[in-house]
């Protein structure tokens, strides 16, 4: 049975069957391009969130005249399964029954409103092929930028020292600068505390066990970790070790964060004003 003869069964006309079938075709190659360039980023961005891929695949939508919203994006990306889905967490890396002296928090009510004003600081583990690495991270409060880490094969306070040396080399402010960690022995160690006396930091530190008290730095271990598949390398140490180099160099480069209007670390660093912030205050910690 001929197209013609379908059409008048079904009461409608062949212009109309016609229409119909391009705009299949056009929504099959508009869903084509969009899901090309969402995999292109995920090379270099493997977990990014759909927010945050929405944000980038603008260019590519307007280039090619496309106009979804953010509910498409979500709907398409669930129908291929490529979702993000969460991962649970955690292994203990901090150890806060020791000797040494422990210092007041410093941030509890304080507006974080340019960079290099608090440096947050914490160790996350992660798989090896036999054993675990530690990594030791400094996040800019402000700007969310990774300035400085470490990464070994032991929680020695060593591996903290030298991540702290390079966000010192860093810097590109001279005015004041508090560091928040939580009090873990590799924070309150003598080496450690020294380095930043030395450098007029004033240290500061969570007052009890709430992760909540160091809301940013754990946050950025878990983006590290999971937007980049980190948490499931079990490879050795040097390889692991390039991907977090490589992983650190574009979350601070190419991510994009939605709280700051969808700037990169690297250029909210440069911005020496008041960013509006996007995100609701689950808990003023979160700065």
């Amino acid at each position: 049975m001929g197209i013609g003869r379908l059409c008048k069964l079904f009461g409608k006309t062949r212009h109309a069957f016609y229409d119909h079938l391009w705009t299949k075709q056009k929504i099959s190659i508009r869903d084509d391009i969009i899901l090309q360039e969402v995999i292109s980023i995920r090379k270099q961005l493997p977990r990014l969130g759909t927010r945050k891929l929405f944000h980038l695949l603008k260019p590519t939508l307007q280039s090619h005249n496309i106009k979804i919203g953010r509910d498409y994006l979500f709907d398409l990306l669930s129908e291929c399964k490529l979702m993000i889905r969460q991962r649970k967490r955690k292994a203990i890396t901090t150890d806060s029954k020791h000797w040494m002296k422990k210092y007041c928090n410093l941030i509890k009510d304080i507006t974080i409103t340019k960079p290099e004003q608090v440096w947050v600081s914490d160790i996350t583990y992660i798989r090896l092929t036999n054993y675990w690495g530690y990594l030791s991270l400094i996040t800019d409060a402000f700007s969310r930028k990774i300035i400085g880490y470490c990464f070994r094969n032991d929680l020695q306070a060593e591996g903290c020292v030298e991540a702290l040396r390079m966000a010192l080399n860093n810097r590109i402010y001279d005015h004041p600068i508090i560091h928040h960690s939580d009090r873990g022995s590799q924070y309150c160690s003598h080496q450690y505390v020294h380095l930043l006396n030395q450098h007029n930091i004033k240290i500061s530190m969570t007052d009890n066990g709430d992760p909540y008290e160091n809301a940013l730095a754990e946050r950025v271990n878990g983006i590290i970790k999971t937007e980049f598949n980190l948490h499931q390398t079990h490879l050795g140490f040097d390889q692991t070790y390039n991907l977090v180099k490589h992983s650190i160099k574009a979350y601070n480069e190419l991510r994009p964060h939605g709280s700051y209007d969808y700037l990169t670390p690297d250029q909210a660093h440069l911005q020496f004003e008041t960013l509006p912030k996007r995100w609701k205050n689950y808990n003023k910690y979160y700065f």
